[in-house]
């Protein structure tokens, strides 16, 4: 439950990122990483596409096994 937070958080600040490139055509990862080439911003990238493909999950779980988990 707690990596599911993580996950839905760096997902969130993922789509406010590509929000921002489509809005006012500005990366914030790469304003803030010198570049969107550099290996900071491929790193973040990464990250945020790996809690996105995470996110996915939530979508297809069984909402009863979710509660019982919690309640665990």
């Amino acid at each position: 439950m707690f990596l599911d937070k993580i996950a839905l958080a760096l997902s969130i600040i993922g789509g406010l990122n590509w929000g921002c490139i489509g809005l006012f055509n500005f990366d914030l990862v790469a304003f803030i990483s010198g570049g969107s080439g550099t290996w900071l911003a491929r790193i973040i990238y990464t990250i945020v596409g790996l809690a996105a493909l995470w996110c996915l999950t939530l979508l297809f779980r069984n909402e009863d096994a979710q509660t019982r988990h919690s309640r665990a």
